[in-house]
């Protein structure tokens, strides 16, 4: 069996920022910068390892609703960049990876400071391209599900150079 991969580069930034002080703040605005529509809801990326991320938004009156709760976008915003830390993470350097469709449930108003982790297990072996399902959780600070569903991404090997 080949050795596994090395680590992606954005599992190893954050591998090296969370050790310091305010680094998982300044992980989540590299972050945010390099996919520029994520600065439009104010979130912070709080764990990231293959399988698996998770990251929190505060309630801001640029993410509110007209009836004063988080608004849905918002909530799908903080859902896909939760997916994308968690396919980073995951997927192999010889692959590489697009959400393909989204199918959420909202289940409760969401108020306040909202919590999204988003799971994914990709399937061994890993084919030339296939979908992958990855599941998202939100949740508020009481633990009750605000919002659930799937992110379908499209994973294609690489082409070789």
């Amino acid at each position: 069996m080949p050795d596994p991969l090395p680590v992606s580069r954005l599992l190893s930034a954050y591998r090296l920022l969370e050790r310091v002080p305010l680094g998982r703040t300044l992980f989540s605005q590299g972050y945010r910068f390099a996919a520029p529509y994520f600065r439009t809801i104010p979130a912070r990326v709080e764990s990231v390892e293959p399988g698996v991320a998770v990251a929190e938004m505060r309630h801001a009156p640029w993410v509110r609703n007209h009836l004063g709760g988080v608004h849905a976008i918002a909530l799908c915003n903080l859902a896909e960049l939760t997916m994308g830390a968690a396919a980073e993470a995951t997927v192999p350097r010889t692959h590489r990876w697009i959400p393909q469709a989204m199918e959420v449930e909202y289940r409760a108003r969401a108020q306040g400071r909202m919590r999204c982790t988003a799971r994914l297990d990709l399937p061994q072996p890993l084919g030339e391209r296939q979908q992958v399902a990855v599941a998202i959780t939100v949740t508020d600070r009481q633990g009750v599900e605000v919002l659930t569903g799937t992110i379908r991404i499209w994973v294609t090997e690489r082409p070789r150079r």
